[in-house]
C-alpha cells in the first residue's frame, strides 16, 4: 500500500509548479491526471491545454525534478497530454472548430499566406488537428504554396464539400472554385456567399484549430468573414518598413472596431543571414513590428528572417517547415505556432472561460 503522507508530499510539490503562461500552479488549473502510485514508483498524467505549449519539456522537467526530490520517491514518469480547450462564442458557426485564427495584413505582399500555411502546418506538427481556409477570394496562392491541384472538392450530402488534405491539413481555397489560370471576377454582393459557403457548407469535421489566410486590406471580405466567423484571435503580418507599418496599424483598430482579440503582431523578412556570417543584416530597417506591438499593448510574436528556401518551398508547394525543418525561418514558425496556442489559453483563461479548477486524482496503490 501507498502511504497517504507521500500522496499529500506529491500534490504539494506539483502545487508549487505554475503556467507561466496562466499563473497558476498545475494542480489548481486541473491539469494533473491519472495519478498512480506503486511503493516508490510514482506515475501521472499533466494535460496541457494545447500540444503546442511553448512550454512543454520545462514543466515536464520541473515536475519530475520536484516529485523526485520527495523522501521515498524512487522513479518518476510523467506523461505529457494535451486537451485543446474552445473558445466560447454566443453564436457558434462551425460547431466542431475549437478556434479560429484570422491571419492578416493592411496590405499585400508581405507573406501573409506563406505566414498563415507554415503557421497551420507548425500547429499540425504538434499533434493538433488543424485546417486552413484560404479566403484569400482574389489572390488564392495557399494551392500553390501546399502543391495541391485545382480541382472541385469532393461533393457530399446536402450539398457540402470535403475539404483536400496536405501535410496532415484540410485545406479550403477559393481557387478551388475557378478553372486553373482563369481569375475568379466577383462583385462585392457575390463574396459574402462565396464566404458563407466556406463557413457552413465545408465538411471540417473536427478541429482544434482552424487558420483563415484572409485577402490583404480591411475590405468587405475581412469585415464579412470577422462579422460571421466566431474568430478566436488574429495575428497581423507586417514587414519592418514603415509603409508596412502604416496599413498593419489599420489592420490592428478593423479588429479592435469588430472586437476580435489581437493575438498578436509577426514581423515577417525581419531580417537576413548572409552565407557564412552570423550577423543579422536588417534590410528593411529594425524594430519596427516591435514598435507597431508596443503601440497596442500586443505581442510581438515572432521575427520570421529572409530565407530563399521560403520561396523557394512556396513555389515547389513544400512548405519550408516540411522543405527543411531545422532552417532559423521553420524555428520561428514553430515558435509562432507555440505562442499563438498560448495566447489563445490566456485569452480564454482571461475571459471568463477558464480551464476547471476542479480536479480528480486516480490514486491507486
Amino acid at each position: 500500500m501507498s502511504d497517504p503522507k507521500l500522496q499529500e508530499k506529491i500534490i504539494d510539490a506539483l502545487k508549487t509548479v505554475q503556467d507561466p503562461d496562466l499563473h497558476k500552479d498545475i494542480v489548481t488549473l486541473g491539469f494533473v491526471k491519472n495519478m498512480n502510485i506503486e511503493g516508490g514508483s510514482v506515475k501521472f498524467d499533466v494535460e496541457l491545454t494545447t500540444p503546442a505549449c511553448p512550454v512543454k519539456e520545462q514543466l515536464r522537467t520541473e515536475c519530475e525534478t520536484k516529485v523526485q526530490a520527495i523522501e521515498g520517491v524512487e522513479k518518476v514518469d510523467v506523461n505529457m497530454t494535451a486537451v485543446v480547450r474552445s473558445t466560447e462564442h454566443a453564436q457558434p458557426v462551425l460547431t466542431g472548430v475549437k478556434n479560429i485564427i484570422a491571419v492578416a495584413s493592411g496590405k499585400g505582399g508581405v507573406g501573409k499566406s506563406t505566414v498563415s500555411t507554415n503557421l497551420a502546418i507548425a500547429l499540425s506538427l504538434t499533434g493538433a488537428r488543424v485546417g486552413l481556409m484560404d479566403a484569400d477570394i482574389y489572390g488564392p496562392s495557399i494551392p500553390q504554396m501546399m502543391g495541391i491541384p485545382i480541382s472541385s472538392p469532393k461533393v457530399g450530402e446536402e450539398n457540402k464539400f470535403f475539404p483536400h488534405e496536405k501535410y496532415g491539413l484540410k485545406v479550403v481555397s477559393a481557387a478551388f472554385l475557378t478553372k486553373q489560370g482563369q481569375p475568379l471576377m466577383l462583385r462585392g454582393p457575390m463574396l459574402g456567399g462565396i464566404i458563407q459557403q466556406f463557413l457552413q457548407n465545408v465538411e471540417w469535421g473536427e478541429l482544434d484549430y482552424l487558420v483563415i489566410d484572409l485577402p490583404p486590406g480591411t475590405g468587405d471580405v475581412q469585415l464579412t468573414l470577422t462579422q460571421k466567423a466566431p474568430i478566436s484571435g488574429a495575428v497581423v503580418v507586417t514587414t519592418p518598413q514603415e509603409v508596412s507599418l502604416i496599413d498593419a496599424d489599420k489592420g490592428v483598430k478593423m479588429f479592435q472596431q469588430v472586437k476580435v482579440p489581437l493575438l498578436g503582431i509577426v514581423e515577417n523578412m525581419s531580417y537576413f543571414v548572409c552565407d557564412g556570417c552570423d550577423k543579422k543584416h536588417h534590410i528593411f530597417r529594425q524594430g519596427g513590428g516591435k514598435t507597431l506591438a508596443d503601440n497596442f499593448d500586443i505581442p510581438l510574436l515572432s521575427e520570421v528572417p529572409i530565407i530563399e528556401a521560403i520561396a523557394e518551398g512556396g513555389d515547389s508547394g513544400i512548405p519550408i517547415v516540411m522543405s527543411n525543418p531545422e532552417s532559423p525561418a521553420s524555428k520561428a514558425y514553430k515558435d509562432l505556432a507555440g505562442k499563438v496556442a498560448a495566447q489563445l489559453s490566456i485569452n480564454q483563461a482571461n475571459s471568463g472561460d477558464k480551464v476547471s479548477a476542479s480536479f480528480e486524482l486516480d490514486w491507486k496503490s
